[in-house]
């Protein structure tokens, strides 16, 4: 007998290992209490991450595969992958166990010893979830000191000809758009788009059910199981998508930048959960974008800018991650050693911006990619917060959050930890980009506008202080020099008093 074992971030509609009718074929899938604890997770995230997976494990029986399924409910409750699988190797004289290379290194990797644990062959087989194969990235960077995630979208564009021309060129004469998109919020003040309610997920007694458990083992945990607001399967996900290119697509590229408050959500598409669970798969979200282009839907900068964001960054950061591990855990390029702020779990911080964004991941595990970037990860590269608690932070509140995509998107892009490697500069920012992009200034206790004194964003003294930590270090780079030259410009009281204010308001959050 032969078991073919899905991750639960593997729930892909049509698996290339599954046989139809194959009555010597057994299909495994285990919802384990140990690695749900392994860092606290979301209860979201692991109430939509286990009722995807019965939802899906209920799918594969109606088309009549064989489902063994360990439930979180299950004795042994604490047992381990190795333990589960062991208990059906002996139950069902299994031989053989063979799943999809996983998504995650430290998975990968432990294969061969829990093949030996088992004695019996455990054969992992290439998987059709990214578009990109690992190796095929790995050719694509070979002798590249700067990895450059434009050249790698571009070279895919032409590969699998999206948005391009009949003689080979770029729709629309450019690769990218990004200068006809980004507004501010005073744009955006000015032209009122009309923002789509978000669709309430039908009633789901499976989410219910997953929900109470979740609750129950993993009380510690942030959030609330019960507060899940996207679907879990593989027919919601479907309907989300057509209702984002119904509704949000056309002005998704002109505001995708912008945060207004009471807007988690704004125009922004929510399908990367759904990605990486694999109940969509990349290339029908982009053909679909692309058909509404097509069609007179929505307009190119628009739907350019959603496509570069799974064609382009998603692909390129998952090349990232299988090209660096497992080193690349334990990059630290600017030596930042500051533990995790008191309020991160809470978000019980004065400072608006970081208030809303840090309650926005309480309240349902998910930030747009500018409140990940732009408020809370600025916040932590200036103020020096040690890159592996961050990740742990990052890896545990959002719904999307898997190692994969987290330890290349926070420990280089956000944090430049690893010291420019596909990030060209640090991503930092004063008050004046929060003031610009947001509307959250005008109800903080902090003045964006004032650059000293007890009502002074704190944006403003962070931003100045970290250009004079790390003036010997970043003063080379061309894209951020200028900066470096304003520090030095500043005279030696004004950059006293910076440090000083930056250092006190550190040490309060502390």
């Amino acid at each position: 007998m032969q078991l073919v074992w899905i991750l639960g971030d593997q729930l892909l509609p049509h698996h290339p290992l599954l046989r139809q009718g194959a009555k010597d074929q057994l299909v495994g899938m285990i919802e384990s209490v140990p690695r749900g604890s392994h860092l606290r997770y979301h209860q979201q995230k692991l109430t939509l991450l286990y009722a995807a997976m019965r939802h899906h494990a209920n799918a594969m029986r109606k088309a009549g595969h064989q489902v063994l399924y360990h439930s979180l409910s299950d004795e042994p409750r604490k047992a381990g992958y190795a333990d589960i699988l062991a208990g059906w190797i002996r139950k069902h004289k299994i031989r053989e166990i063979h799943l999809l290379d996983p998504n995650e290194y430290d998975t990968l990797h432990s294969l061969p010893g829990l093949s030996q644990k088992l004695g019996i062959p455990v054969l992992n087989h290439r998987s059709p979830q990214f578009l990109v194969p690992k190796e095929e990235f790995a050719d694509w960077a070979a002798g590249k000191r700067h990895l450059l995630m434009e050249s790698h979208y571009r070279r895919l564009r032409a590969k699998h000809n999206i948005l391009m021309t009949r003689d080979g060129q770029p729709e629309g004469g450019d690769w990218n758009l990004d200068d006809q998109n980004r507004k501010t919020f005073r744009e955006f003040s000015k032209e009122k788009p009309a923002v789509p309610p978000l669709a309430s997920p039908e009633l789901d007694p499976v989410v219910a059910e997953v929900a109470k458990d979740v609750a129950r083992l993993f009380p510690d945990h942030p959030g609330k199981a019960k507060d899940l607001w996207i679907p879990a399967t593989r027919e919601g996900a479907l309907a989300w998508l057509k209702l984002f290119l119904r509704e949000r697509l056309e002005k998704f590229g002109p505001w995708e930048d912008a945060m207004v408050e009471g807007q988690p959500v704004l125009f922004h598409s929510v399908l990367s959960p759904f990605l990486n669970l694999g109940l969509l798969s990349p290339m029908e979200c982009i053909q679909a974008a692309e058909r509404a282009y097509r069609n007179g839907k929505a307009p190119l900068n628009s739907v350019e800018g959603f496509i570069r964001q799974i064609l382009g960054w998603r692909e390129f950061i998952h090349g990232i991650y299988w090209l660096k591990m497992p080193e690349y855990r334990k990059v630290n390029f600017l030596g930042a050693e500051r533990p995790l702020p008191r309020w991160a779990y809470t978000g019980e911080t004065e400072m608006r911006c970081v208030s809303q964004a840090i309650q926005g991941a309480i309240d349902r595990a998910y930030n747009h990619h500018i409140q990940r970037l732009m408020v809370l990860g600025n916040y932590f590269l200036l103020g020096g917060y040690d890159p592996k608690a961050v990740l742990r932070w990052y890896t545990e509140m959002y719904l999307d959050a898997y190692d994969w995509v987290m330890v290349p998107n926070v420990l280089g892009m956000i944090l430049f930890a690893d010291g420019g490697l596909f990030a060209t500069k640090p991503y930092a920012a004063g008050a004046a980009y929060q003031e610009k992009m947001g509307n959250h200034c005008t109800s903080c206790r902090f003045d964006p506008k004032k650059k000293e004194g007890p009502n002074a964003c704190p944006f403003h003294f962070l931003y100045w202080n970290f250009y004079g930590n790390h003036a010997k270090t970043l003063g080379r780079n061309p894209r951020i020099g200028m900066m470096v030259k304003l520090w030095e410009k500043k005279g030696a009281e004004e950059q006293s008093m910076i440090r000083r204010e930056a250092q006190k308001f550190l040490d309060l959050q502390s």
